[in-house]
């Protein structure tokens, strides 16, 4: 588990820089992304499934950002964008589009339905993870 971390601790670095990420945030921005890439790899691991996993380390970045957010003052998507982005699908999209390239209509179904639900889980985890911290606030 800890060359998964580092892995991706390193790859969430990299997108900090390419977000230009005030330097101060770097870090805590790159352990979300890496605490989001765990949960994902441990559920993945657990046949929890692909999807489900999505789901679980994408409540874990919208949960880790919002924390950091509010522990260095500044807005929570420096931490969520950089943090969310080795969840998506990206090679699922490539197998996807490389089925349609080859006419298999079964394996586009499956691998393109698959894509599109890990997508789905991603937004509908960040969506309810900020409105249930929202209505937290708004009730306290």
């Amino acid at each position: 588990m800890i060359s998964p971390f580092l892995f991706a601790f390193c790859s969430t670095v990299g997108f900090c820089i390419i977000f230009h990420v005030p330097r101060r945030h770097i870090i805590p921005a790159s352990l979300v992304g890496a605490c989001g890439w765990l949960t994902y790899i441990y559920s993945v691991a657990s046949n929890s499934g692909s999807v489900l996993g999505c789901f679980a380390a994408s409540c874990i970045v919208a949960l880790l950002s919002d924390i950091f957010s509010r522990v260095f003052k500044d807005a929570a998507t420096i931490f969520i964008i950089p943090g969310i982005l080795p969840l998506v699908p990206g090679a699922n999209m490539y197998y996807t589009m490389l089925a349609i390239l080859d006419r298999d209509l079964d394996k586009t179904a499956l691998i393109g339905t698959e894509t599109l639900l890990m997508a789905g889980a991603i937004a509908v985890a960040l969506l309810m993870v900020t409105s249930i911290i929202r209505l937290v606030i708004t009730l306290k």
